[in-house]
């Protein structure tokens, strides 16, 4: 992208990103398969060597690890792939390959409706109702907090803005650092800049006459309905959306700067944006925790429901947060009690599904959580530098309304799952 924008912190951060997917491919090798898959595939010593594993780990970590794991009856499961082994040696590959689809699309479509049965129906909808509201508004406020405090650093930003007008300047030589400035009605005559750096400074109704630009770089800089007479530019990144409603009368640009004319330079805001993420993430793992000690102490569904309704709690002193700082620790307060909650979420939509429609009702509810994310985000969004009374007034309500929702779900602890 040329020699003038170098870019490293992005690069880390895509790769540090990289290192968990990498790590969790590696470990899935070493991972055992689960025993439905081995006994839908016949192979019923090895399905009963991982329940064995899992009996002996639990008895272990109970007290009790004297107990002995038996197996006095073996449920096999349905095998639904009969049409392709009869395939298997007659058909043609492709319609090996037409039927295997169509016999999973029948298979999911089965499970599909099945979780929206009399049996399950309560429950999915309930289900569907806390995954939503959590989504919503985790997601939302999460993507908020970040754009939030961006606003406030451009609102302290720009409070320390100075303005000048109508400057008359002559035979000067410019070779410094201009920031965070305005210049309006100015009029400069045979003036040279040099070797500068110009940072969100904007020059409005200006005259430029007999001036020489020489080695510039700028960002987030313009020049507004300017004038330039005789005006010679040379290596400048003065780009053409740099120079908005200007007239350029005898001027010459020569060996402009390559490379991409988006501006990135902006160092500290980019930082800021992995930092915040990075506490963000941070955060959670007091919560994750937490959880993991506590999920079978005191059930799911008091977990479920204490975390979303102490995240609820959280959103109001969002309205005290007037400063970077104070917005970065709400951030951090949110996400570490947030996802205790999202823990038991995810426990307790497993164990109230059979083994058969487990993976389809988790995948379905997972989609859901998407678009609720997707709709919070845009919503959340376009309140910002608005105000902040709908953002935290939305969340707060989807919050306690997952929370109400939550208690109406059955307790799965301590139960035999099917």
């Amino acid at each position: 992208m040329g020699s003038a924008y170098q870019f490293h912190s992005w690069r880390v951060f895509v790769l540090v990103c990289a290192f968990p997917s990498v790590f969790a491919i590696v470990a899935l090798n070493f991972m055992p398969e689960s025993p439905r898959f081995y006994l839908e595939n016949g192979k019923h010593d090895e399905g009963w060597m991982i329940l064995k594993q899992v009996h002996d780990i639990n008895m272990r970590a109970k007290g009790f690890p004297e107990r002995v794991f038996s197996v006095t009856h073996i449920k096999t499961p349905k095998q639904l792939d009969v049409l392709i082994e009869i395939q298997s040696d007659t058909g043609t590959w492709y319609r090996r390959w037409l039927v295997r689809f169509t016999n999973i699309f029948q298979q999911v479509r089965s499970n599909f409706l099945q979780c929206f049965s009399m049996q399950y129906r309560r429950t999915t909808f309930l289900m569907m109702a806390v995954w939503f509201t959590m989504a919503f508004s985790y997601y939302g406020l999460t993507v908020w907090f970040p754009d939030m405090i961006k606003h406030l650093q451009m609102m302290e930003y720009s409070s320390r803005t100075k303005v000048f007008y109508k400057e008359k300047v002559e035979h000067f030589t410019f070779n410094f650092t201009l920031e965070n400035q305005i210049h309006k009605n100015g009029d400069y005559y045979n003036d040279k800049f040099i070797g500068m750096k110009l940072k969100s400074v904007i020059f409005e109704d200006s005259l430029f006459e007999e001036c020489y630009f020489e080695d510039i770089t700028s960002s987030n800089s313009f020049f507004k309905n300017c004038t330039f007479i005789s005006t010679l530019f040379y290596n400048t990144d003065f780009f053409d959306y740099k120079l908005m409603g200007c007239r350029l009368i005898n001027s010459t640009f020569l060996h402009s700067k390559e490379g991409c004319q988006l501006d990135f330079s902006d160092d500290n805001n980019a930082y800021m944006i992995y930092f915040v993420s990075f506490l963000g993430s941070l955060a959670v793992l007091p919560g994750n925790i937490v959880s993991a000690l506590l999920l079978d102490k005191i059930g799911r569904l008091r977990m479920l429901a204490g975390s979303s309704t102490l995240s609820c709690i959280s959103c109001f002193f969002v309205s005290f947060g007037n400063n970077e700082s104070a917005m970065i620790a709400l951030l951090c307060l949110f996400g570490g009690v947030s996802i205790a909650s999202w823990n038991a979420l995810d426990v307790i939509t497993v164990e109230l599904y059979p083994s058969d429609k487990r993976t389809t009702a988790f995948g379905f509810l997972n989609a859901l959580c998407k678009l609720a994310a997707v709709l919070g985000i845009s919503i959340f969004q376009s309140f910002v530098g608005v105000t902040r009374a709908v953002p935290i007034m939305l969340a707060s309500v989807a919050l306690a309304l997952g929370s109400y929702l939550a208690l109406k779900l059955p307790e799965t602890r301590g139960q035999v799952l099917q």
